[in-house]
């Protein structure tokens, strides 16, 4: 068995970061992934949004290796018998439309178990298929505002100032691996049981079930707001406690500190650390203060202090941009970073699967698709259609098909 997944095929409806996230950590698992575009493309391929690199944007890259490229025009009827075609030699089809959607497309659940009896259909939604808001439209940031996180970002920068949204779109990344996870205990329970079924999974959910705040307030009966002032008053009741003792290390030194190029971050204080700056500074537990450290170690650059303090027992980090990361010796010898062929980029790289597996590693094999890269691949010798059946779907506006990829490049490089 090359791949854990390698006996899977899946209907890839979904775009934006959601679903594409979801579908990409199944496809670095070894599932065949089959990306359903319109003939118009993906958000990621508007160059209205962004610039573009090799005809699509960077999240685009980022979201969707080692799938295979098709564009199906969904509203035409021979589109619909296309993708059902589709449908009925996929395990899985994912989607992350709005709501309501896939049912005025003709493709409801019901009507895709009529084509593939034991299908699991996954449905990727803000609020899911169930609720007062399940018709309400959701993006990341929307998800991270109902579930609390803006409100506790902006807590911790200001409590008098306005929220503030995480960086990275947490709020599509968090749902769309538990999305993936999802799926393969989908894929385990037909596996035992021959039955497909539908997963409905929502951002909302998601995200407050990653929520610690909320669990919080079940038992301590209070919310954020009151939570906070508790912590200030314990805080100051320390302070009161301890102004006539010397400052104790394990409170002190830690956050962020300034070196000579930059910032480390220092995660907290263990006892053997602290013997170990008293040895390295050649003082007692009384003089070891953070301004005693942060004087030694200002001179050094991020590395060098990163080197020290972790050498001291001390969790610590460079402060790294992620462009910063690409050059640490740690992702290099892990491998997280590999290169690939781009039809019109040429070498490139790419983050690899981030777990390691022993026996079935999940690897990246190539790069996002072009727009309708896989289409004869897949409408000839998967679906079995003809050459003229083929010519007539791509005449007909049904399909788009990119006969010359060689083209594409020199107009690319004009």
């Amino acid at each position: 068995m090359e791949s854990i997944l390698e006996d899977i095929r899946i209907c890839d409806l979904t775009h934006v970061w959601y679903g594409p996230w979801t579908t990409m950590m199944l496809a670095e698992m070894g599932a065949e992934v089959v990306k359903v575009e319109p003939p118009w493309g993906s958000l990621g391929r508007i160059e209205e949004f962004g610039p573009m690199y090799g005809k699509a944007s960077s999240s685009f890259h980022h979201l969707n290796m080692n799938k295979k490229g098709m564009v199906i025009n969904l509203k035409e009827p021979e589109g619909l018998k296309l993708i059902k075609a589709l449908i009925a030699k996929s395990d899985v089809i994912i989607n992350n439309f709005a709501p309501g959607t896939m049912e005025k497309l003709g493709l409801s659940y019901e009507e895709c178990k009529e084509v593939r009896p034991d299908i699991i259909f996954a449905v990727l939604s803000g609020f899911g298929d169930s609720g007062p808001y399940r018709e309400y439209s959701s993006y990341a940031p929307i998800a991270e505002a109902i579930a609390g996180y803006a409100r506790q970002m902006g807590d911790s920068i200001d409590p008098e100032g306005p929220p503030k949204g995480l960086v990275g779109f947490f709020g599509d990344l968090a749902p769309g691996t538990l999305a993936a996870m999802a799926i393969l205990g989908a894929i385990r329970f037909r596996d035992k049981t021959g039955k497909g079924q539908k997963i409905d999974c929502a951002q909302f959910d998601n995200m407050f079930a990653y929520n610690t705040g909320v669990t919080n307030y079940f038992v301590s009966g209070k919310n954020e707001v009151e939570r906070r002032k508790e912590r200030e008053e314990r805080q100051k009741a320390r302070e009161e406690r301890q102004k006539d003792q010397p400052p104790n290390p394990l409170q002190e030194i830690r956050g962020y500190i300034e070196v000579k190029d930059g910032y480390v971050m220092i995660g907290g204080m263990r006892p053997k650390a602290i013997e170990a700056l008293k040895e390295t500074l050649g003082v007692d537990e009384e003089g070891l203060t953070k301004e005693l450290v942060e004087e030694f170690i200002k001179e050094k650059n991020k590395v060098e202090a990163f080197n020290f303090f972790s050498k001291c027992g001390m969790p610590c980090a460079p402060v790294y941009y992620g462009s910063e990361s690409t050059e640490d010796p740690h992702i290099i010898a892990r491998e997280m970073i590999v290169e690939y062929d781009h039809p019109l980029m040429g070498k490139t790289r790419g983050i690899n699967f981030p777990v390691k597996m022993s026996e079935s590693p999940g690897r990246v094999t190539s790069a996002a698709p072009l727009l309708g890269q896989h289409q004869k691949e897949i409408v000839i010798d998967l679906l079995g259609y003809s050459e003229e059946e083929f010519t007539a779907l791509v005449k007909g506006g049904v399909i788009a098909y990119q006969p010359d990829v060689d083209k594409d490049l020199a107009d690319w490089k004009k």
